[in-house]
């Protein structure tokens, strides 16, 4: 019996109040807020950040591709009111036929580049405020991802422990920390509070220094679908860097989540890590290979990927379908179309872990 699907990673869209009203005074006049692009569109504008953040390509779910182009120019009253207000949100799961979502950021997935960790910090703490709000209004169908700067291991700690006690299913990391690299041993107590308080640490793509919101669209080299080919290159990096830094073999019940970069590569990328480590005479450092650490630790978010059900993960824990509502790459309002069409090789059994199983254990839902 098929079961009911949860979203690994969806989406909001953050209001224009979700900051100014929700952040420390101190940062108030300067809080990322709503004003307009060159064209006379809305856009986030944070202050120390040039790049400003138009809203309507967050919201396009369902947009034919020949549609995008005017919908680049919705203005905030004109997007989908599902992206913010959560009675609406439930009426586009219940379109979709999915019974609850993992909630990402949207204009803090653009933050994470923003160079001054302090005000990044402050933004993020103010964006849990108002997501508490949101998530609140239907807890048991909304399961909101809290978001840390990392500016520090001490901050990061602290950012970790304030979102437990609101009550947020797991952390949402920027993809490059103010202070060395996450493979770090000052990172060991963060990552050791992770596992106490059994937050997973989510990694989307986009978020990372090297491969920021802007590569999407402005690839270093060829058309702009070159950049969009690219965008799953930030959470391989972040991958790499535990996997090699021997991370989880220090801390051997961490849990990470790859959001949105798919999945049917990692069973080439376990192999090939395999070869690495053995070629770089790296094996000794292992207690298991690479690879048997991506099976027992790492979890990969997908909504549009064959090749995912068609690999070697397929019975694993990692594997977690998501819809990526309201965001332009989303399968709603078509999920489950979608599903029936790539799952149709799969048990029910693989259907329900993929689909619901690992989402709802490795997050450890109130689902009843």
């Amino acid at each position: 019996m098929l079961k009911t699907p949860i979203s690994a990673d969806s989406h909001i869209v953050e209001p224009p109040n979700c900051y100014v009203d929700f952040i420390d005074p101190k940062y108030r006049d300067s809080a990322p807020k709503i004003g307009k692009t060159r064209d006379g569109v809305d856009a986030f504008i944070a202050e120390g950040l040039t790049q400003k953040i138009p809203l309507g390509l967050l919201a396009a779910a369902g947009v034919p591709p020949h549609e995008l182009k005017a919908h680049r120019a919705f203005n905030f009253d004109q997007i989908d009111r599902a992206s913010w207000d959560p009675s609406y949100r439930i009426a586009a799961q219940d379109a979709d036929g999915v019974g609850g979502e993992i909630i990402f950021a949207s204009v803090g997935m653009v933050l994470c580049s923003h160079p001054d960790y302090a005000y990044k910090r402050a933004c993020f703490q103010a964006y849990n405020r108002w997501l508490q709000t949101f998530c609140g209004a239907h807890p048991e169908r909304l399961f909101g991802l809290a978001q840390t700067a990392v500016s520090s291991v001490d901050d990061a700690i602290e950012d970790l422990r304030a979102a437990k006690e609101m009550g947020f299913a797991g952390m949402m990391m920027t993809g490059t920390p103010a202070h060395e690299d996450y493979d770090h041993p000052d990172y060991d107590a963060l990552y050791e509070c992770a596992v106490d308080l059994q937050l997973p640490l989510c990694f989307h793509i986009l978020t990372s220094k090297d491969h920021d919101a802007r590569s999407a669209f402005k690839p270093a080299r060829g058309k702009s679908a070159n950049g969009f080919m690219n965008i799953i290159r930030g959470v391989q990096d972040v991958l790499g860097v535990f996997l090699f830094g021997s991370v989880f073999e220090r801390h051997p019940d961490l849990k990470i989540v790859l959001a949105e970069g798919d999945a049917g590569w990692v069973p080439h990328y376990m192999y090939r890590a395999d070869h690495a480590a053995d070629r770089f005479n790296q094996m000794r450092h292992f207690s298991k290979p690479p690879s048997e650490w991506v099976k027992s630790n790492v979890h990969f978010t997908f909504q549009d990927d064959q090749t995912a059900y068609e690999s070697a993960l397929i019975d694993s824990d990692c594997l977690m379908w998501a819809n990526d509502f309201p965001h332009t790459d989303s399968t709603w309002p078509h999920s489950q179309q979608v599903l029936q069409e790539q799952t149709s090789g799969l048990t029910d059994e693989q259907r329900n872990r993929i689909c619901r199983d690992n989402v709802e254990k490795l997050f450890k839902l109130p689902i009843h």
